[in-house]
């Protein structure tokens, strides 16, 4: 069962921008990069972005990730106190300046981290959540596996190299993603500029975040194998978009960079939500049941992010499985959500049962089984089936 969703595009009509001409994407001095909106997850621009390569300090999106979920699952309290290892005072590289046999706060740790990009910190939290940083890698690794990070090994909690140590940038827009959609409450501390600890402040390196106010995240990175990297995200509107910038040559190149391909991503692309969570979008017709018909819809916020310049072309389009038969579960695949621009698939979101469409009786389900029958028959001569 096929239906255009022509209900849908007025709506979207009355908040689109101004047409554009849309020009190929910037061309960046950076060994991989890429551009994704938020919203919709669609890729805007990008550059070898799945090719393998050191993460440097990005590594400690993850890092924060997976402390978040440890926070979330009950497992950690920003208020427990960690005691710092000497293989975490003796961390290398960027540091928190954490003493060895001190306890620590966990909130200091994941500051110290986000905005100071402290290995002691790193380690000394990874220990505190695993026992040791290469147990925790390995559930670092985890947690790549179930976003979908298929390029991806971590072998640590900071970033230092090792040739096993590696991501993409396809694969850090996807982390930083989950990040902000999963843990709101804890994301803003990624806008802090500066963060003082033990009588130390030390300033964020994401020049961006003095640049443009619309930047609020998320996560430099540098060593010499990996280059100048640098994963952020700004908000302008009601549109968000993520860039990942790795292997570029400076402090300013990377800061550069990102700030042209957010620049290219807001000008020339919107992104609009075209269906909310849970909202019926077509009753459709089951046989067998105790009801007649069934209310479809997506079970998360449907959003679209197209080119300024194809806003005319877009069109939405339900497909429903054919002779829906109960019983069907609330929340079961029915369908798909088919979002096109021209004759071009853009994007499909799965539809769900919005109820539970239990088994009807026995007269109730012999009726539909001639009903089934006659419709099946009926859209077969239509067809011009034999």
């Amino acid at each position: 069962m096929r239906r255009l969703l022509p209900f849908l595009l007025p709506l979207l009509w009355l908040a689109l921008p101004a047409r554009a001409v849309i020009p190929p994407p910037p061309q960046l001095a950076a060994k991989s990069y890429q551009l994704i909106d938020f919203h919709s997850g669609s890729a805007l621009a990008g550059k070898a972005a799945t090719t393998r390569l050191p993460p440097a300090s990005l590594t400690k999106i993850m890092t924060v990730y997976v402390a978040f979920h440890e926070l979330e699952q009950g497992n950690l309290k920003l208020d427990d106190r960690v005691t710092v290892s000497e293989k975490a005072w003796r961390a290398p590289g960027s540091r928190m300046f954490i003493e060895v046999g001190k306890q620590v706060r966990v909130e200091d740790l994941l500051k110290g981290i986000i905005v100071q990009s402290g290995n002691d910190a790193s380690i000394a939290l990874a220990e505190h959540i695993a026992g040791d940083e290469r147990t925790f890698a390995e559930l670092m690794n985890q947690h790549a596996r179930r976003l979908g990070l298929t390029d991806t090994h971590y072998v640590n909690s900071t970033g230092l190299p090792d040739p096993d140590h590696y991501t993409t940038a396809r694969d850090l827009g996807i982390l930083t993603r989950a990040l902000i959609r999963e843990f709101p409450q804890y994301y803003p501390w990624f806008a802090l500029k500066r963060f003082t600890y033990n009588g130390i402040t030390q300033h964020n390196r994401n020049l961006l975040l003095w640049r443009d106010p619309t930047v609020d995240g998320v996560k430099t990175g540098h060593t010499e194998e990996a280059g100048y990297c640098l994963v952020t995200s700004a908000k302008r509107g009601d549109q968000r978009l993520i860039s990942v910038v790795m292997g570029t040559a400076s402090e300013n190149a990377r800061a550069s960079a990102s700030q042209a391909l957010l620049n290219y991503g807001f000008r020339f692309f919107f992104t609009r939500r075209l269906v909310d969570a849970g909202k019926p979008l077509e009753e459709v017709r089951i046989y067998k049941s105790a009801r007649k018909t069934l209310p479809v819809g997506a079970s998360e916020a449907v959003y679209v992010t197209i080119p300024k310049d194809k806003a005319d072309a877009l069109e939405s389009e339900i497909v429903v499985e054919p002779w829906l038969t109960a019983p069907v579960a609330k929340g079961q695949a029915v369908g798909v959500l088919k979002v096109k621009v021209g004759d071009e698939t853009i994007a499909e979101h799965p539809l769900v049962a919005l109820e539970d469409a239990p088994e009807g009786g026995l007269v109730s389900r012999l009726i539909d089984e001639g009903w089934l029958l006659f419709d099946q028959w009926r859209t077969g001569r239509a067809n011009g089936d034999e």
